[in-house]
């Protein structure tokens, strides 16, 4: 954008440079030819009044040798014709050129001629000057002069130049305020640019220097403040709603299901015991919406601090914990790593949670015989995490909706679980920086996928354990 700014002040200023430099220029030709052309019909004149005696009495007289002499004194050629086009007397160096025909023309009948009107760096050709020889008001001949037109064209390209350096330097001169200005409207709409990005990955305590740029400019920074504060409040207030909710909801919750349990001695009925076992599957799956949405409100909370762990010493422990309920439910449940740490950089519990979610559905939706499989190996500069299991797997519209809050696919409405784990899972990955795809299996089944970054050097060195027992050195 600055860029553009910039191009267009250039613009501008080209233009209004062009709006008066090239009439000043045409007009400093002009001037040139004209003060060329002046003195030229002067010095015709002179020659004119002399050469009236010379034709009335068929000799040159005395201008044979003022012809001479200003050819050899100022480089001007010079003839005096009579009005049969008969050179009469002319200057040594005199050569008839083309556009004399015009002048001589012109001069015959009676009226001065000088010409071109003005002289342009490009065109060659002298600058032809005739003047009438008039005696008694009768046209006996003409004064013809042709001048180089040399000089006058350096001294027109000297002053072209010149005003082409002059605007050459003005031009320079508005790049540097346009730059200067440009940047200065801009900065705070880059601010702004940045802090929004700072936002949308997290620092929510970001904000733009309202004190930056013009006016208008100051009063959408103010505004985007108060905007990004008041955001920022409804947030901090709806999570601490979700989270305070789901934890006072606990405590009644254990009272109602303690009832209920003291309920069971006092049924009979078969139907009664099969709906008191209902009864307390429903509290038990409530109180595990709960915990989810607590899950879910601590982690979009966190402040993305990050710590450096190894995904596959994570992983490993994730499996040895999964395992006892992949064993009961019949499902082969297997880690593939490779030796070395796999390093991460994530927030808090991130791959943990994540891969409990993962491990969780893979589990769940196998089935009895079904394997499922966590690899970690490196790629892209980061690490990744792969689930896949041989479950029925998800369509494609149901992978875009799958992190949703409280989805769950159509024929699964009767399992287990709150429909919080993946979007718990996504929140903490996207909170570090990471990614979570997941795609259809191949023959079946479903991969999920996860990728975290790996940490740089400071990062490394931040986290790295301090040995008490090195010696200090003094």
């Amino acid at each position: 954008m600055r860029r553009r700014l910039v191009i267009s002040y250039l613009l501008l200023m080209v233009l209004v440079l062009l709006a008066l430099e090239t009439p000043l220029a045409a007009t400093l030709a002009t001037r040139e030819t004209d003060r060329v052309r002046a003195d030229r019909l002067a010095d015709a004149t002179r020659f004119a009044s002399l050469a009236g005696p010379a034709l009335r009495g068929g000799g040159p007289g005395p201008l044979d040798g003022e012809l001479a002499a200003y050819d050899e004194l100022y480089g001007i050629e010079a003839a005096v014709v009579d009005r049969d086009r008969r050179i009469v007397v002319a200057s040594v160096s005199w050569e008839f050129d083309p556009g004399a025909d015009a002048a001589l023309d012109t001069a015959l009948a009676g009226q001065q001629f000088s010409g071109p009107e003005s002289v342009w760096p490009w065109l060659d050709g002298p600058v032809m000057v005739a003047v009438p020889i008039n005696d008694g008001g009768e046209v006996l001949g003409a004064v013809v002069t042709a001048t180089p037109a040399d000089k006058v064209r350096h001294t027109v390209t000297a002053w072209w130049l010149l005003l082409a350096g002059i605007g050459l330097l003005a031009v320079l001169a508005c790049v540097s305020t346009a730059f200067g200005l440009a940047g200065w409207v801009l900065r705070p709409v880059t601010e702004l640019d940045a802090v929004t990005h700072e936002i949308a990955e997290g620092h929510r305590t970001a904000r733009v220097r309202p004190r930056l740029g013009p006016p208008e400019l100051r009063r959408l920074a103010a505004s985007f403040n108060n905007m990004a504060d008041v955001v920022s409040d409804v947030m901090d207030r709806q999570r601490a709603f979700v989270a305070h909710a789901s934890h006072q909801l606990r405590n009644p919750l254990t009272a109602l299901r303690l009832r209920v349990e003291e309920l069971g001695p006092s049924l009979t009925d078969a139907d009664g015991r099969a709906e008191h076992r209902l009864a307390l599957e429903e509290t038990d799956r409530l109180a595990t919406v709960l915990d989810a949405l607590l899950t879910l409100a601590r982690a979009e909370r966190e402040e993305n601090q990050r710590v450096t762990v190894d995904a596959a010493e994570v992983a490993a422990s994730r499996v040895a914990a999964w395992l006892p309920l992949a064993r009961h439910r019949s499902v082969t449940l297997h880690l593939d790593t490779a030796t070395a740490p796999a390093r991460a950089r994530t927030v808090p519990t991130a791959i943990d949670q994540a891969l409990d979610a993962l491990i969780d559905n893979a589990v769940k939706f196998s089935g009895a015989g079904g394997e499922v499989t966590v690899t970690v190996h490196a790629a892209d500069g980061g690490t990744v995490l792969e689930v896949r299991d041989t479950g029925p797997g998800m369509t494609t519209s149901q992978l875009d909706q799958a992190t949703e809050r409280f989805w769950r696919a159509p024929d699964v409405q009767n399992v287990d679980g709150a429909g919080l784990g993946l979007t718990i899972a996504a929140v903490l990955v996207d909170a570090s920086d990471g990614r979570l795809t997941m795609r259809q299996g191949e023959p079946r089944g479903l991969v999920a996928e996860l990728w975290f970054p790996a940490p740089d050097e400071a990062a490394e060195v931040a986290d790295a354990p301090v040995d008490s027992d090195a010696p200090v050195r003094a």
